[in-house]
């Protein structure tokens, strides 16, 4: 198949637009963050190399253009915001109050749909299930292995071998995970791990992704599978930062290792595990590629965002994808908010 320049020309502009946009904006986000500054900076040092030379007292500091210079930094910072979250934020929740073609106002009418359509109401229910199970399970098996694996032997292997998953994008993680579910027919030999054990030990094979709601537990084990890593690593780092003398002090009492872990490691790693379930909870409630990967949503596995892509893509339905993506949105907020006063209270501790 031939490459036809005249035919694909609309396209090519289109591409180079694109990389013409690219340069100038990181061109000028280097120019904002790069050469403004060092030019500031430069022309404050000849003034001070001025003033000493002349014997005048140095030049004094200008809150007020500080001020400004602090603001003219902020300014691209700002302005992404309001292009890539506020606008689009706004205008989703606007949507989510108009009909399918966005055309006429219908109130509460999504909103009502979604808490009164049983199949949406099983979504709302699976994405409970998931934010439940995950960052419980998640965290509890890493902290499993951050206790496990802390100043063993091979400990940078074994814990390199724990993260790999996190490295994986959530796709690839999803693909590798239909093989280890995959069924063939009762006569034939089956390819996936998970049945050729059932048929090992003299079971029957089962297509397990499309069972409900087993399906759904199954597939949030993909999601721990990855997640566990990343709360194994900060899990450790926490353990290693508690003070030795503390740990020495109850080795010392004679303590036993179930009271270290219980009296001393759990309340020091406190904040960590916060941190841990907070960002899984976060990450849990946004899944959509692995539901899309392995069951594209089917048999009752599907979830809010991976609805809400059905809705407003594939269905054309504007407003009810808009009204399940606002109540993503606010599920969102609840958690962040306490994440921040959080923060907020180990920085005024």
């Amino acid at each position: 198949m031939e490459f036809d320049v005249v035919e694909q020309q609309g396209k090519l502009l289109m591409l180079l637009y694109g990389l013409v946009a690219f340069v100038v904006v990181v061109g000028g986000m280097l120019v904002l963050l790069d050469v403004v500054p060092a030019w500031f900076a430069r022309r404050r040092e000849a003034r001070l190399v001025a003033a000493s030379a002349s014997g005048a007292p140095p030049p004094g500091r200008y809150p007020q253009r500080e001020g400004i210079f602090a603001l003219f930094f902020l300014l691209p910072a700002v302005l992404m915001l309001l292009i890539g979250l506020v606008v689009p934020a706004i205008r989703t929740t606007l949507l989510s109050f108009m009909d399918g073609d966005s055309q006429n106002f219908v109130g509460l009418r999504n909103y009502g749909w979604m808490f009164s359509e049983d199949s949406i109401v099983r979504v709302l229910t699976n994405t409970l299930t998931w934010v439940i199970l995950v960052p419980l399970v998640a965290t509890t098996i890493g902290l499993l292995y951050a206790v496990m694996v802390d100043r063993v032997r091979f400990e940078a292997l074994a814990k390199s071998l724990i993260f790999m998953p996190m490295a994986i994008s959530f796709v690839g993680a999803s693909i590798i995970w239909r093989f280890v579910y995959a069924y063939r027919g009762a006569e034939q030999e089956q390819i996936g791990l998970l049945n050729q054990m059932v048929v090992a030990l003299g079971g029957e094979p089962r297509q397990w992704l499309q069972d409900p709601p087993l399906n759904t537990l199954l597939l949030i084990v993909i999601m721990v599978w990855i997640q566990a890593g990343f709360a194994m690593v900060v899990l450790s780092a926490a353990i290693k930062a508690i003070p030795a003398d503390i740990v020495e002090a109850a080795r010392l009492d004679g303590v036993t290792p179930w009271q270290m872990f219980w009296q001393i490691t759990l309340p020091s790693i406190k904040p960590a595990m916060i941190v841990v379930v907070v960002t899984i909870s976060i990450a849990t409630l946004k899944v959509f590629d692995i539901v899309r990967t392995t069951t594209n949503g089917n048999y009752d596995t599907s979830v809010v965002a991976n609805e809400m892509y059905n809705q407003a893509f594939r269905y054309g339905e504007n407003g009810q994808g808009s009204a399940l993506a606002v109540v993503l949105f606010v599920l969102v907020i609840p958690i962040v908010i306490y994440q921040i006063r959080n923060l907020r209270q180990q920085r005024e501790g």
